[in-house]
């Protein structure tokens, strides 16, 4: 502490923050404003969530003054660790949160997609509960849409609640340029160079659902995201084939109205005859 007794306020004021951003194992957090992290608003209702929750906020904004033990500072210490990332929960979904999260996101900070058909494409942190203590932090890719544990297993202890279940979704409505075209390659096993017949069908059958589904949103007028030659390709040929279809149904339609009126005239010159032969019957008698 004593070499920080020469450097300004605000340079002091941040020395935690700084060592705790600056710790490996933390590289998925960002650095909060020491603004927001001093406005008692930004931290109603953790007071009840936090062990110490006084001592651990004056830790983190370096007005911590209190004489204890190695234990009890151990404690309080882990408090501010705690406290720190539940509001960094909240910041990261701020305006300025978000924009340090998209500088880390532009960089690679919390890696890149694990699955070959992502070609790297970066990942962001999210939890799968705002619940502390119950679930470890995911990454999200949002090329495939799917999330990956941490490679380090210092970022696999990470409490998932310290990014929420939102910061993701929001990030992409606030950087909607962000949002990548999804991923329609897909890995076909293969024998020799045959497609194995039991993964073959499933993926036949991904891929028809996936077809029907696109139809569907493409009828409702709904972008579903998917943006490629191939993709327009396939698409350009269902709207033919649903043509054709629509052209066949109205021949048949068109068919089945003129064999019914020459049913309906058949009957009707059937239903003449029968009463002339009738009336004659009579004549006669």
């Amino acid at each position: 502490m004593d070499d920080f007794v020469s450097e300004s306020e605000s340079d002091y004021a941040s020395y935690w923050r700084d060592w705790f951003i600056s710790s490996r194992g933390n590289e998925y957090f960002c650095e909060i404003d020491e603004d927001y992290i001093t406005d008692r608003f930004n931290l109603t209702g953790l007071n009840t969530e936090v062990q110490y929750y006084q001592y651990a906020l004056d830790l983190i904004t370096d007005v911590f003054d209190l004489d204890c033990d190695d234990d009890m500072r151990e404690t309080i210490e882990k408090s501010a660790r705690h406290l720190y990332g539940l509001v960094h929960a909240r910041y990261i979904v701020t305006t300025r949160g978000l924009q340090k999260m998209f500088e880390k996101y532009k960089k690679a900070d919390f890696g890149k997609c694990p699955r070959v058909m992502c070609s790297s494409h970066p990942l962001l942190p999210m939890g799968l509960s705002d619940v502390p203590n119950s679930k470890p932090v995911k990454l999200y890719c949002a090329r495939c849409e799917d999330i990956y544990n941490p490679k380090s297993s210092r970022h696999a202890a990470i409490d998932g609640a310290y990014f929420g279940t939102s910061f993701h979704n929001i990030f992409f409505q606030v950087y909607p340029t962000l949002v990548p075209a999804k991923s329609v390659e897909r890995y076909i096993p293969r024998c020799y160079g045959f497609k194995v017949h039991a993964a073959a069908a499933l993926v036949r059958w991904q891929n028809s659902q996936r077809d029907e589904m696109r139809r569907r949103l493409r009828k409702l007028e709904v972008e579903s995201g998917f943006k490629d030659a191939e993709d327009e390709a396939e698409l350009d040929d269902d709207d033919e084939e649903e043509e054709e279809e629509e052209e066949e149904e109205e021949l048949a339609a068109m068919d089945e109205a003129e064999g019914a009126q020459q049913q309906h005239a058949a009957a009707a010159a059937a239903g003449t005859a029968t009463g002339g032969v009738a009336a004659g019957g009579e004549g006669v008698h």
